[in-house]
């Protein structure tokens, strides 16, 4: 039988962001499960060779992360109120980190958003959600905006 004990909650922290936390509320709820918010901050290090130090893309890299983690500490605050939720920063590419942190947790389900991209950006950037539905070993909830 299927049991759902962990859940990973994957945020952008865009405006689309407390809507994928409702959902993921409403099922942590419904299955008593442990609740992970996890956000990807990019990783520059494609830019490593353009003229620009590896030690400034670290420490832009860093900043960048300090400044997501008060951010995570505020969304968890205001859209998981009453619940006990663990927040997590990373870098990185964000769908092989969401599906590296999945694994490595022990998550039993991912639940994230779309962008809805089309045409051509589509084509260039390709879609995160997409990715992490093709490679994840557990299920993925995928939240459109609306």
């Amino acid at each position: 039988m299927a049991e759902i004990k962990k859940i990973l909650c994957a945020v952008d922290f865009s405006d689309h962001s407390p809507k994928v936390a409702e959902y993921a509320t409403l099922m942590a709820k419904g299955t008593g499960a442990q609740m992970l918010v996890l956000y990807v901050a990019p990783s520059l290090s494609q830019y490593v060779g353009f003229h620009v130090p590896p030690s400034s893309i670290e420490s832009f890299v860093g900043e960048i992360v300090t400044g997501a983690e008060d951010t995570m500490n505020e969304f968890v605050k205001d859209n998981f109120k009453g619940m006990t939720v663990a927040g997590k920063v990373v870098a990185g590419y964000p769908a092989e980190e969401i599906l590296a942190i999945a694994e490595a947790e022990g998550c039993d389900m991912i639940i994230m958003g779309t962008h809805g991209r089309k045409g051509i950006d589509r084509i260039l950037f390709g879609s995160v959600a997409e990715k992490v539905v093709k490679s994840s070993k557990v299920p993925v909830l995928t939240i459109r905006p609306s």
